[in-house]
């Protein structure tokens, strides 16, 4: 039998170098929005085809409110699954 710390260790090395998904919603979000708005914003979930997203202010939230439908247009291009998106206000890494 292995031993538990080996296989801890060999599960934490097997995380560590895993690679995210080209279509996963936060590698997406990097893809559509420009750094300035990156440095604002962090996923926060995808539920249901709806893309949760976290700003830092209310003046981010306005802004990408108003650019909603040119960025689902853009997600629609790269993922069908998207239908939506919420902002919310929050702290963003």
């Amino acid at each position: 039998m292995d031993k538990i710390k080996d296989v801890v260790t060999e599960v934490i090395q097997g995380l560590k170098n895993r690679q995210p998904l080209k279509d996963a919603p936060a590698e997406l979000l990097k893809q559509i929005l420009p750094k300035k708005e990156l440095r604002h914003v962090s996923f926060r979930y995808c539920r249901r085809g709806t893309l949760g997203i976290t700003v830092d202010s209310s003046v981010w939230l306005y802004q990408l409110n108003l650019q909603k439908p040119a960025l689902l247009a853009k997600l629609a291009r790269k993922s069908k699954g998207i239908k939506d998106i919420r902002f919310y206000i929050g702290e963003t890494p």
